[in-house]
């Protein structure tokens, strides 16, 4: 997991072009989606957070976003 207000905007740029970030979530919140969603992307540089996968992103205790990752929300039950 990565910090995003602990990486400069190279690093991230290199992050995401080698692609070894492909999610990113809400430290706070501890909600992670995908990288195109409007959600995750209205959040706090502060309290965003990076992922390599998803099983990454559960094993820190996130839960998938309602928004982009419905269906995935649905199945471990935190969307309606």
């Amino acid at each position: 997991m990565w910090r995003h207000a602990e990486l400069s905007d190279a690093e991230l740029f290199a992050l995401l072009r080698s692609g070894a970030i492909c999610y990113a979530g809400n430290r706070r919140l501890k909600i992670y989606g995908r990288l195109d969603c409007g959600s995750g992307r209205r959040m706090k540089r502060e309290n965003r957070v990076f992922f390599v996968d998803a099983a990454e992103a559960m094993a820190a205790g996130y839960r998938p976003c309602g928004h982009c990752m419905r269906e995935k929300a649905r199945d471990v039950g935190f969307a309606g």
